[in-house]
């Protein structure tokens, strides 16, 4: 797979088919990205579990924060990485030892490690690298430009809304009962 670029119909059945996300790098400061992209996943009706170590057993935005992958007691379908590169690795081999494995490995924003990456797909798991959930989400549910965000999609129409708030053209919206 083309790790330099990923077709926005990957993205959104992604976001379309996890339920629950392991949020490895978890942190309880409010100003820190892994706080704020945490609070808009659970927002937008994901189950986030937070991983940080020094913070096992606390809570972070009314949810129990875990050592490690492997003691979340419910079985997980993404991992996002809010660490480094290097600890991308075994944070990878972590996943692939759950069982049952998750179905997706997402590295943040700056994070890439293509062994890992080549490690988790051998093992016939989806990964990105180098992207936000939070932002794609945005992206493809048309909030990115209520911010000043740059979709890339150029087009003289105005997205319509489902009173539900989905966007119609592109199926992503809040997620609440699924």
């Amino acid at each position: 797979m083309n790790h330099d670029s990923y077709a926005p119909d990957l993205i959104r059945s992604i976001l379309q088919s996890v339920k629950t996300i392991a949020l490895v790098g978890a942190s309880a400061n409010e100003v820190r990205p892994s706080y704020f992209v945490m609070k808009y996943l659970i927002d937008k009706g994901y189950e986030v579990i937070p991983v940080n170590p020094g913070l096992a057993g606390q809570q972070i935005l009314g949810q129990t924060v875990y050592a490690s992958l492997g003691d979340i007691p419910k079985p997980v379908d993404m991992v996002d990485i809010f660490r480094n590169s290097d600890a991308a690795g075994p944070i990878t081999d972590e996943a692939l030892a759950l069982s049952p494995k998750p179905n997706v490995i997402w590295m943040q924003l700056s994070v890439r490690n293509d062994e890992a990456a080549a490690r988790a797909e051998a093992a016939g798991l989806r990964v990105v690298m180098n992207r936000c959930p939070k932002m794609e989400y945005g992206k493809l549910s048309g909030e990115w430009a209520w911010v000043g965000g740059d979709s890339g999609i150029i087009s003289s129409r105005r997205q319509s809304l489902h009173e539900s708030g989905k966007v119609q053209s592109l199926g992503l919206g809040p997620r609440k009962g699924y």
